[in-house]
């Protein structure tokens, strides 16, 4: 499988259309994979369900330009599901504050997520960020497993370093995010 995503990678890179489409489809349970990781993960955070997420996650992958391989991918991916994550609950906060004054209508889902999950989100992502400028293989860590809920093995893989690192790169991140998170 890897040797046939490679050849779609290239193909995408070369330009061709066709090869992105198909390039989504041989992703497609990878990407919910990751998806349905990070939503299960935090249930309160967002009430985007996995599909949404995933379709619009790809949408910006596919905006964004070619991959290079497929750790670059997944590395991808993952800080576009963090985006995603990030811009949907920065609107939620914004209508909640008065935003645009545009009336929604509640849903079932909408109603039953308790509020203060979209202030977590924003907190860490200004606190990942800042962790970026001083570390930024440990952000990385970070977003692939807060925001995309990636295994420490996937996450060794994709970045090309070793589990014992990452579990490292982990453990040191989680103590700088504390402290930012803190102040």
């Amino acid at each position: 499988m890897d040797a046939d995503l490679g050849q779609l990678i290239e193909r995408a890179q070369s330009g061709d259309g066709s090869a992105l489409d198909a390039l989504f489809a041989e992703t497609y349970a990878d990407l919910r994979r990751l998806a349905r990781a990070r939503l299960r993960a935090a249930p309160r955070v967002t009430v985007l369900d996995t599909v949404a997420l995933v379709n619009e996650s790809w949408m910006r992958l596919n905006q964004a330009g070619r991959p290079q391989d497929r750790a670059h991918f997944i590395r991808y991916a993952a800080r576009a599901m963090r985006s995603v994550i990030v811009d949907y609950a920065r609107r939620r906060l914004a209508e909640r504050r008065g935003g645009d004054r545009a009336r929604i209508e509640l849903t079932t889902s909408i109603a039953s997520d308790a509020p203060g999950g979209e202030s977590e989100i924003l907190n860490v992502h200004d606190a990942l960020e800042q962790l970026g400028t001083t570390d930024a293989r440990a952000a990385e860590v970070v977003q692939m497993k807060y925001f995309a809920g990636m295994s420490e093995t996937d996450i060794a893989s994709a970045l090309g370093i070793t589990e014992r690192t990452v579990r490292r790169d982990w453990t040191k991140a989680r103590l700088l995010l504390a402290e930012a998170l803190e102040k």
